[in-house]
């Protein structure tokens, strides 16, 4: 056999073996990563599109979600006091506990302020969502969607957002819709505005001095010096 045959069987012989060792190298890696991966259960399905659809039924405040539909503020009346005024009064003045709707314009500076939907809800679509999921209680999903339209149509005019009875509130005029604490609200800045507070090494220990007292519950009669604390009505 001439040199260069032998140098030529050599040669395809080393091939084959490199071969073979790659071949090995590669089926102990997909063995590792099976290994690792770990198995279906094989339960379930994949939701369907009509099944997601249903549960998708969010509402945003730039209409993004808002059903095709319609309703006047007369009709909503109706409604209302058929479906949600046993709670929540004829008025929107709450019943007993439940919850008020109505007024509470300029109170949120009080001790106690009156959050309402026309006091301090800055987007109209907080109000359609909310319905639109869970009311009227016990009942939720029985209203129609232009029910839901004429109902929201109402808690405008009992927020005096609105003054004419024959107001028709649909998908359309929804977003012009503006709500009289919208600018009562920002989005969250603590990025920008606390972020000469965030530190890569935060201390942990000895990172202030002695705190100073400077004042003391019995100075301002918050705290009783006898062993019994006084009545509270």
């Amino acid at each position: 056999m001439s040199r260069l045959v032998k140098l030529f069987a050599l040669a395809v012989l080393c091939g084959s073996a490199a071969l073979v060792a790659v071949s090995q190298t590669s089926a102990q890696q997909a063995t590792r990563v099976a290994e690792k991966t770990p198995p279906k259960l094989g339960l379930g399905r994949v939701a369907l599109p009509e099944e997601i659809k249903a549960w998708d039924t969010d509402v945003r405040p730039d209409g993004k979600g808002l059903p095709p539909g319609k309703g006047t503020v007369k009709q909503g009346d109706a409604i209302f006091q058929a479906q949600c005024a046993s709670c929540h009064g004829e008025f929107g003045e709450g019943a007993g506990r439940w919850p008020v709707l109505a007024g509470g314009h300029g109170t949120l500076k009080a001790d106690r302020p009156d959050k309402t939907i026309g006091s301090f809800w800055p987007d109209l679509s907080t109000a359609f969502d909310y319905i639109h999921r869970a009311m009227p209680f016990g009942n939720a999903h029985s209203l129609s969607d232009d029910e839901i339209y004429a109902v929201v149509a109402y808690l405008l005019s009992l927020n005096d957002i609105v003054k004419d009875e024959n107001f028709e509130l649909n998908d359309k005029n929804f977003t012009s819709i503006k709500m009289p604490n919208a600018g009562g609200f920002f989005p969250d800045d603590r990025e920008v505005s606390e972020k000469q507070f965030w530190k890569k090494n935060p201390c942990m220990t000895n990172c202030r001095g002695e705190p100073k007292v400077t004042g003391r519950a019995i100075s301002v009669d918050v705290t009783p010096d006898e062993k019994s604390g006084p009545k509270v009505d």
